[in-house]
């Protein structure tokens, strides 16, 4: 009989508002650092912000819980 930690994450309606504000802001400051040129910068830079708001919420919710 093995026990496994299991780890629920529950993701509520301040952390899609959280996430949202990360990588707006994070958008900002890639944008205002690299100056893109090209539209295929811009998306990259998007999902990149993306990515890291994410993970910024979903590694807070983790040490909270």
């Amino acid at each position: 009989m093995s026990r496994e930690a299991t780890v629920r994450l529950y993701l509520q309606n301040s952390d899609v508002v959280m996430i949202i504000a990360l990588a707006l802001l994070c958008s900002l400051l890639l944008a205002i650092r690299f100056r893109p040129s090209s539209w295929k910068a811009i998306v990259l830079e998007a999902l990149a912000a993306n990515a890291a708001a994410i993970v910024a919420v979903v590694a807070f919710e983790l040490m909270l819980s």
